[in-house]
């Protein structure tokens, strides 16, 4: 079988993750569905209930079997920052006792975009065992369920460092917490994972953030689930997309069952450019001339405020995924915006079940 991640982020919910480790439906669940699902909680939206924002108390645990604190910055010395992302204890102390009343585990991420020097230098040889040590510490005196590593950007080189490091904080939380969980966000080094799969109890592909307006691109979507075979103009290579991703990680040697795939519930707002089959950017595959502007992470539902009408809603069914087409006189204001909705979720969801047949099922 196939987890299945699926990221919402919204005013209405909290950032989260929804795994799917069999089969169900993403929006009826009932006692007899073996559906888990989890949930990424930023520190900075902990506070007052507007705004986005959305104070531990208020998370509906009965929906989610478990939640990760987002998120724990590394520092090079081998110490970390808890205050950046409002990780602070009264925060910890707030979504563990909420998570817990509710017989619910929390993890503690560690990571976030831009952290991989920081995490270069606290797992050097001097500083390895220290900078693991003191995660399982925080992770304890907190009373976490476990830790969460999204080292990004993780690359080849750094999987010396990366495997030295999975495996030291495997080994600590099993001396010091037993059956402590022990997850991670990637998406491109199935070469490393295959390595190490077996220390961690899931593995979330970030499939989201799949495009943008860059040299030998064309307009692609920001979470598709497939590639449709289309391929980049200039070099021939397909363009990415969730299952394409999820198969070079299965194919590389790592379970199934231990793989997250993501929809993203923010979209991306291409806009303007020249050059294309309609002038401006408007659909998905369009090569241009002078490059489109990008507008990433508008959330769900300021998109559907502020831009969706049933007339410009197009179904990608190549990429399984929907998208906005917004033809106007002016090339400048001419949009394409990609996103998720009910319908992407269903779709991933098939997919997460279709391999869970017996031909790609990998055993618990």
């Amino acid at each position: 079988m196939i987890t299945n991640i699926i990221k919402i982020k919204s005013h209405l919910l909290i950032e989260c993750l929804i795994i799917f480790f069999l089969t169900g439906c993403l929006f009826k669940m009932n006692a007899q569905s073996n559906i888990k699902i989890g949930a990424y909680y930023a520190g900075w939206m902990q506070g007052w209930y507007n705004n986005g924002r959305l104070p531990a108390e208020k998370i509906d645990f009965s929906v989610i079997d478990y939640v990760i604190h987002f998120a724990l910055f590394p520092k090079a010395d081998g110490t970390f920052d808890d205050q950046a992302n409002s990780i602070r204890e009264s925060n910890s102390e707030a979504l563990v006792k909420a998570a817990h009343s509710a017989g619910k585990k929390v993890l503690i991420s560690i990571g976030g975009w831009n952290s991989a020097d920081a995490f270069r230098g606290a797992t050097s040889s001097l500083k390895l065992i220290k900078f693991a040590s003191n995660l399982v510490t925080f992770m304890r005196t907190r009373g976490y369920d476990g830790i969460d590593l999204d080292w990004e950007p993780l690359e080849l080189g750094d999987a010396k460092e990366y495997i030295a490091l999975t495996v030291t904080l495997r080994s600590i939380m099993n001396a010091l917490q037993p059956n402590s969980m022990l997850t991670a966000a990637n998406g491109t080094q199935w070469q490393i994972f295959a390595q190490i799969h077996q220390y961690f109890d899931i593995i979330n592909l970030m499939t989201y953030d799949l495009s943008g307006p860059w040299g030998g691109w064309v307009t692609w979507h920001n979470a598709p689930l497939y590639n449709g075979g289309y391929e980049f103009p200039a070099s021939g290579g397909l363009v990415p997309s969730a299952a394409g991703m999820a198969e070079n990680f299965i194919a590389a040697g790592v379970p199934a069952n231990k793989i997250g795939i993501g929809i993203d519930f923010y979209g991306y707002k291409w806009q303007g450019g020249s050059g294309t089959s309609s002038g401006g950017v408007t659909e998905p595959r369009q090569s241009w001339i002078n490059p489109p502007q990008l507008f990433p992470n508008i959330p769900y539902y300021q998109i559907m405020e502020e831009y969706y009408s049933p007339d410009f809603y197009r179904w990608d069914s190549s990429a399984s995924v929907p998208y906005l087409r917004i033809d106007t006189p002016c090339d400048w204001s001419d949009k394409f915006i990609t996103y998720d909705d009910e319908r992407t979720c269903k779709a991933k969801v098939d997919y997460a079940k279709k391999k869970s047949c017996p031909e790609f099922l990998f055993g618990n």
